[in-house]
C-alpha cells in the first residue's frame, strides 16, 4: 500500500492507525533517509498502541523498550551499529521472538537477522511535491 502526507500530523496519524492494529510478534522495518520522519511515524505508532510516555529515538542505545501500552514496544535504531554482531550484544532475539511489538529504524542495515516475515516501511521525500510531503510505502501486512 502507498501513502501520501502532506505534513507531520499526517505521518503520526498513520503510524498511529498501524500501531492500533498491530499485533504480539510483529517486526515492522522502517527506512528512509535522515529527518523523513521516521521518529514522527514512531511516535504515532507508540500513541496507537496506548503508550503515553515520550518516544525519541534510541540512537546511542540501542533500543528503548516501552511497557505501557497495550502490547510491548522494542524501539529499535540501528544507526550506528559498526558490526550485526552487536545486535546478540544487545539481545535482539528476546525482542524479536518476545510478546511485544518491535519497530526498526535503518532496518536496512541488519537485513541478516531480520524474520522472513516482517512489515516493511519506507519513508521517502520528493521536494518537488513540497517540503513536507512523504510517500509512505507500507509493504507485508495482512
Amino acid at each position: 500500500m502507498e501513502y501520501r502526507s502532506n505534513s507531520p500530523e499526517e505521518t503520526f496519524a498513520l503510524g498511529k492507525r498501524l500501531g492500533e492494529q498491530a499485533k504480539a510478534g510483529e517486526i515492522y522495518c522502517l527506512d528512509g533517509d535522515l529527518g523523513v520522519g521516521k521518529t514522527i511515524f514512531t511516535q504515532g505508532f507508540a500513541a496507537g498502541l496506548g503508550i503515553e510516555e515520550p518516544v525519541n529515538s534510541p540512537t546511542f542505545t540501542i533500543v528503548q523498550q516501552y511497557d505501557s501500552g497495550r502490547l510491548p514496544l522494542y524501539h529499535f535504531d540501528v544507526y550506528r551499529i559498526g558490526d550485526v554482531s552487536e545486535m546478540d550484544e544487545i539481545g535482539y532475539e528476546d525482542c524479536f521472538y518476545g510478546e511485544g511489538v518491535c519497530l526498526i529504524e535503518w532496518s536496512q542495515l541488519i537485513p541478516e537477522i531480520l524474520p522472513e516475515q516482517v512489515v516493511r516501511i519506507r519513508i521517502e521525500k520528493d521536494l518537488e511535491q513540497g517540503f513536507d510531503y512523504r510517500k509512505i510505502t507500507v509493504e507485508g501486512l495482512s
